[in-house]
């Protein structure tokens, strides 16, 4: 059985177990016990979620997001963390994940659109702005191996229905949108191949 171990944020807490209800019998998937937050928080802590979950080294393929708490707005001030410093943490992530899963392949994940139009003039996001940041992250993994799934461009678009407040996809419908990318972004990374009815195997 492949072992999959998913980091992130909220984000992830979304799609986690959908992702393990579709990967039943297939894969185990490992999380850690707490929202991985910023970039730097996961920088951070990995380690530990490895250690205390006893992960071991033999994980297959490790999928992971950051950057919506770095992109958010408090107080009308400017993001948490500098778009340049953000770039760096993701790098210094990469060579960690590398170095605590030695045999895994790595995917990055971008971070989700979120509604504006439901934020405070006190707590927000900018879509363009996320839009940078993925970006930020894209060109610093881009000569590593690194897989890309591009959740933000899964989103993109889809109604305001499909999220319970302004970031959050935790409808049945937001779920299933991003546990389905990421399903259909990791399988063929461990050599399972689609069926006819939409299932891997």
């Amino acid at each position: 059985m492949k072992r999959i171990v998913l980091l992130g944020d909220s984000t992830r807490e979304g799609y986690q177990d959908y992702v393990k209800e579709k990967l039943d019998g297939m894969a185990e998937v490992l999380v850690p016990p707490e929202n991985c937050r910023f970039a730097l928080y996961l920088l951070r802590y990995v380690h530990m979620w490895k250690e205390e979950g006893n992960w071991g080294d033999d994980v297959d393929l490790v999928h992971w997001n950051a950057g919506l708490w770095d992109a958010l707005h408090v107080a009308g001030q400017e993001a948490l963390t500098e778009p340049e410093h953000y770039a760096s943490i993701i790098r210094r992530i990469d060579t960690r994940l590398r170095l605590l899963f030695p045999k895994a392949k790595v995917v990055f994940a971008t971070s989700t659109p979120s509604v504006e139009s439901r934020y405070t003039k006190d707590v927000f996001r900018i879509n363009k702005e996320v839009e940078m940041y993925n970006a930020l992250a894209i060109a610093a993994l881009w000569d590593t191996d690194e897989v890309i799934d591009d959740l933000y461009a899964a989103a993109k678009g889809v109604p305001d229905s499909y999220f319970i407040d302004s970031v959050h996809m935790y409808t049945p419908e937001g779920r299933k949108l991003l546990g389905d990318a990421v399903v259909n972004s990791i399988c063929p990374l461990l050599g399972f191949e689609k069926q006819d009815d939409g299932s891997w195997k």
